[in-house]
């Protein structure tokens, strides 16, 4: 137990490190697919690791631009625009369905406009995540209390339960290790 206590404090110190870029630090230029599924597997990698499953695919950005999730690229470009709705839609599918990313990205579209929505995606994801990466090193985390406007509370709620999901994967991958250790035969 003491091994999976220090694995998940390691853990957690990594993912309190964990960043997204901001809407400035994106790439102010025209990519093709592969560049684009590249530079988000950089982004999301700390988060979410792809020995899991592929993050992105050009099946899935094909399939968001057909049911109107990201916009279609001009001449087989795709630009900031596209990266930032990639990188938010590939960390909210981890626990939200298709349908209500849409509607998650279009309301925060319009009330915030893009750029402020996704840097406050970023923003929530981090947070979220650095809340669980200090659980996860054993200390005592407050919750927030500060009141929350109801325009975030869907972005709050998403990205804490991407965060907790993250967590109990690493648990659960950490309880599955140790049980395997101690119903080994001894040698």
């Amino acid at each position: 137990m003491e091994q999976m206590k220090e694995e998940l404090r390691q853990w957690g110190a990594e993912m309190a490190n964990c960043r997204l870029p901001r809407w400035q630090e994106l790439p102010d230029l025209e990519l093709y697919m592969d560049q684009v599924i590249s530079l988000v597997d950089v982004y999301l990698t700390p988060f979410i690791k792809p020995e899991k499953h592929n993050l992105l695919t050009k099946s899935m950005v094909n399939n968001y631009v057909k049911l109107g999730l990201i916009p279609a690229p001009k001449k087989k470009r795709y630009t900031k625009n596209h990266v930032a709705f990639l990188i938010a839609i590939t960390t909210l599918k981890q626990v939200l369905t298709i349908p209500e990313i849409k509607e998650g990205i279009l309301f925060q579209g319009r009330v915030e406009g893009i750029s402020q929505a996704y840097d406050l995606f970023c923003d929530e994801t981090e947070k979220a995540v650095a809340h669980i990466a200090a659980m996860a090193q054993g200390k005592v985390v407050a919750p927030d209390v500060a009141p929350l406007p109801v325009r975030y509370f869907a972005v709050r709620t998403a990205t804490t339960s991407f965060a907790n999901k993250l967590l109990a994967e690493k648990a659960i991958q950490l309880e599955m290790a140790y049980l395997s250790k101690i119903n080994k035969p001894d040698d």
